[in-house]
């Protein structure tokens, strides 16, 4: 949801056309994130009736390819060949919250009619509308809808009031008095060639690029300011961030709980790359690792509250006061990471769209979920959670909080844990978790799924339940995520980038992930033996289960074609196969704009039947497992009302109690818990189909953005 993207060139002199397409190139790779416009600022300071130091400000409504082509035809007023020994420039795709999509609405946004400062933002800010009211009884002018206007405007007015202020000191005090949901990156005119950026509660990296590839230390210490008050000559003071405003406010306290000052800098705050005193040296801060990987794999991820600060080529790492988490007091750095990702894997390669991609790629994905971890022997280990799993053991129960495909898979799994632990296994969608405040204990073990690690609604339960003293796992596709980095273990999926919004190899890999949870759970347990052989056996035949599915591809389109232009559809299932259902169902949604039902069959009769008629498109899952003849009988009463309902079923089910059904789709058989794995792929290829038979964008489907990051 968003993506910011700042580049900044020490010492390394690019042209003002190389630096405006690297900046459109990393908007690019973060096209997947979903957006309804983009801009870019970047120096411009010889072009007519415009100050020296001008930053030329670019914004456009639309795809990235829109603002590229605009921006091809509307530089004929800057000299693109000037070239830059040092330069700093931001970017921005948009996805609209305040206000509509529009060119004025995109950021960058502007401190003034002269651009002294320029921010980008992902997030949303909460209480923009009591400084809004502040700041225009200032006599400031706001020209946009957005809240995040109001950061540029108040960091001119604190400029404005304290000129002898460094660039990063202004946005400390700023960020001091947003609540609310942030990522930001700064640039200004008044201090040419110093980028800040700083992030609280969506996520922000920043990658590094040296002449000779590689750093020459691997951490950034962190300093901390040291408080210091201010009091303006006309009282205006500026409130603590901590207190709310009340009512309409007549003053803004700028009064900071802490302001860094010069001498306050340690002697390690601020670090160049290399030991001489002249260095070549990029920096790229991004929302996403797939944003920067073509340019360097050196990255380190910026934590809550931090503000990182180029000035001179050197890049330091600031806090405005200490954390109260332990990791704030044991490890005051910023750990430089390297990327485990490739340029190719977040290419299309032969495949028409990213998500056609993602769903052929799951007989690998699935075999990268699993390797080194369900061993020849048998034994299945999952080194994340090594430390924890006797703690886990003990747990009263077992809590399951996740939103949209990653809740899906836990119902998936929910099953088997509760089988193989013999632990209460309890559901939560996140977002009505923390509505309720659910009651949490200190010997509850809360597993968190998310596929992005940043899901703001997955992410604010977990800070709920770490706080209450339960046990947190994280389980997610993203080294270096906010819910990586805030669990006390956790367990990636290793799924690889997955760029389509509409989730298809991550959610093979959540489930995969949970259930060799369950498998390390029940490693002791003598009465599971039988059954845990039977399913790791499953999982080592899974890859070669899923190439036989992939080949009904052809057979799913044919399907598509006859039902690609109902207005409705419901899909069927109960058991194991029931996620099934209500994943292949909101696949549908979000791809074809269809409705889209996923309905549990025993609950058939207590509604859903009323909707059965010989003109409802419906698919039914049906497996040979225990739960088989109930899943018969609905079929039964879906045929006495006239529906003729398109089957996945596996390959035990007999023909004959299939007979009559206009397609059948066969998958392999295995083992129960696996078994909706296979079902599930079917159900992908089809929302695909239908989607793409609609002329729609498979790939970035309206209204919806890859990572949530704002409730």
């Amino acid at each position: 949801m968003c993506g910011i993207f700042a580049y900044l060139n020490f010492l390394t002199p690019k042209t003002r056309k190389e630096i405006a397409d690297i900046l459109i190139q990393g908007l690019e790779r973060m096209e997947y994130r979903g957006y309804d416009s983009a801009g870019i600022a970047i120096d411009a300071g010889e072009v007519k009736d415009r100050p020296h130091d001008a930053i030329f400000l670019f914004r456009k409504a639309g795809k990235v390819s829109v603002l590229a082509d605009a921006l091809e035809k509307g530089s004929i007023h800057l000299d693109m060949t000037k070239e830059y020994a040092i330069h700093c420039g931001i970017a921005h795709t948009r996805w609209a919250t305040h206000g509509s999509p529009k060119d004025l609405n995109s950021h960058p946004q502007r401190s003034n009619d002269t651009s002294d400062f320029v921010v980008v933002h992902n997030g949303i800010i909460t209480n923009y509308r009591e400084i809004k009211e502040y700041l225009l009884k200032k006599g400031h002018k706001f020209e946009s809808e957005t809240d995040t206007e109001v950061i540029a405007k108040l960091i001119q007015h604190v400029h404005d009031r304290y000129p002898d202020f460094s660039f990063r000191q202004l946005v400390e005090i700023v960020i001091q008095q947003l609540e609310g949901a942030f990522a930001l990156a700064f640039k200004s005119r008044k201090f040419p060639g110093q980028l800040v950026a700083t992030r609280r509660g969506s996520p922000l990296l920043v990658g590094i690029k040296t002449n000779n590839g590689r750093l020459t230390f691997d951490q950034f210490p962190v300093s901390f300011s040291k408080a210091r008050r201010f009091t303006s000559t006309t009282a205006t003071h500026l409130r603590d961030h901590d207190e709310s405003f009340c009512g309409t406010p007549t003053v803004l306290d700028l009064s900071i709980g802490a302001v860094p000052s010069g001498d306050n800098a340690s002697p390690m705050s601020s670090i160049r790359p290399f030991g001489s005193s002249a260095w070549e040296v990029e920096y790229f801060v991004a929302s996403d690792a797939a944003a920067i990987i073509e340019h360097t794999k050196q990255v380190l991820y910026l934590e809550d509250d931090d503000v990182a600060f180029v000035e001179n080529g050197a890049l330091s790492i600031h806090r405005i006061k200490r954390g109260l988490t332990e990791k704030d007091k044991t490890l005051p750095t910023r750990e430089v990471q390297e990327i485990n990702m490739e340029l190719q894997q977040i290419m299309m390669g032969s495949f028409q769209t990213y998500m056609q991609k993602e769903i052929f790629e799951q007989t690998e994905s699935v075999v990268n979920t699993m390797r080194g971890r369900v061993l020849p022997s048998g034994e299945v280990v999952l080194g994340g959670i090594k430390e924890f799993v006797a703690d886990i053991k003990r747990c009263r129960r077992l809590l399951m909080v996740a939103c949209g495909t990653s809740y899906n898979s836990a119902i998936a799994c929910r099953q088997i844990l509760e089988e193989l632990t013999e632990l209460p296994v309890v559901l939560e969608l996140a977002s009505d978790f923390l509505d309720r405040e659910t009651p949490i204990f200190r010997d509850d073990v809360a597993i968190f799924v998310s596929q992005s690690g940043e899901t703001a609604d997955t992410l604010g339960a977990l800070r709920y339940c770490k706080l209450h003293g339960a046990l947190v796992i994280g389980v997610t596709n993203t080294v270096g995520s906010s819910i990586c980095r805030e669990s006390h273990c956790g367990i990636h999926i290793n799924a690889g980038p997955e760029i389509g919004v509409a989730s298809t190899k991550a959610y093979t890999s959540q489930m995969l992930s949970l259930l060799m949870l369950a498998l390390v759970l029940s490693e002791d347990r003598k009465s599971m033996e039988q059954r845990r052989g039977a399913i790791i056996d499953a999982l080592n035949n899974l890859s070669g289960h899923i190439s036989d599915v992939l080949k009904l591809d052809s057979e799913v389109k044919e399907i598509a074609k006859e039902i690609y232009k109902e207005k409705s559809l419901l899909v069927m299932g109960r058991g194991f196969n029931f996620a099934t259902c209500l994943e292949g169902a909101l696949k549908i949604k979000e791809l074809s704009y269809m409705h889209c039902e996923g309905i549990m069959s025993g609950e058939l009769k207590h509604g859903p039947l009323a909707m059965v008629d010989e003109d409802l498109a419906i698919v039914m899952v049906i497996c040979k497992d225990n739960v088989y003849k109930k899943s018969l009988n609905a079929l039964q009463q879906v045929i006495a009302r006239g529906g003729r309902p398109i089957i996945i079923a596996d390959q035990s089910v007999p023909d004959a109690d299939l007979a009559g059904m206009p397609h059948v789709l066969r998958v392999p058989t295995t083992v129960d818990c696996v078994q909706n794995i296979l079902t599930v792929i079917p159900l992908q290829m089809l929302s695909y189909h239908i989607a793409d038979l609609n002329g729609l964008n498979v790939d970035r489907p309206r209204n919806l953005a890859k990572s949530v990051t704002v409730e």
